[in-house]
């Protein structure tokens, strides 16, 4: 049986961009990510969802939320797809860590850095693409939204597409977008990348 993922990157909030929040508490959807949390709702509202996992971080339940809702499921916490741990880096600004050799190396060969007492994207991709599995195998036959961060889905995809984790430069997950793949014992599919719901 195929089951289909919707790989949703949680809705703006204040200091996307400009802060690596990691898994700081109190990063919060602001006006824009909750309009565009609404309009995930919509765009998954006729999917035939079995079932809505989030990352337990609040700027990803906020927008699991509505859409939980809209669908008519129970939102699940689903620790396996959380931010990556970002040890000592989390909560810096980018400026703050331009400069810092090791944030160098991270972003140019991920597969062999780790932040500084954090993991490695690689550990990142094997909880991630772990628990998919198993929702494989819960959810057979059925679609399923996860609900998670920027970095977290680019590794699921990376795995599915058959690319190193290093590669993870070469294309872009968005805030409030859908990335959608299928998964099934012939392989996967990605069908969509980065799919931004226009307002």
């Amino acid at each position: 049986m195929t089951t289909t993922f919707f790989l949703v990157r949680h809705a703006a909030h204040d200091r996307v961009g400009t802060v690596l929040c990691g898994r700081m508490p109190g990063v919060s959807l602001g006006s824009v990510g909750k309009a565009q949390a609404e309009r995930l709702s919509e765009r998954l509202a006729n999917e035939n969802v079995a079932a809505v996992l989030t990352s337990p971080l609040e700027r990803a339940r906020e927008t699991a939320e509505p859409i939980a809702a809209r669908i008519g499921r129970p939102l699940e916490i689903c620790e396996p797809i959380v931010e990556i741990e970002f040890g000592g880096w989390s909560g810096m600004s980018f400026d703050e860590l331009t400069p810092v050799p090791l944030w160098k190396q991270w972003n140019s060969a991920r597969s062999v850095t780790r932040p500084p007492d954090g993991e490695t994207m690689l550990e990142v991709q094997a909880r991630i693409v772990g628990a998919m599995e198993q929702m494989r195998k819960t959810y057979s036959g059925r679609p399923v939204v996860l609900v998670s961060h920027g970095d977290v889905i680019k590794a699921a995809l990376l795995y599915y597409l058959g690319m190193p984790i290093d590669a993870y430069g070469r294309f872009d997950i968005d805030p409030a977008s859908i990335s959608t793949v299928t998964v099934a014992d012939w392989g996967a599919k990605v069908l969509r990348l980065n799919e931004v719901v226009a307002a």
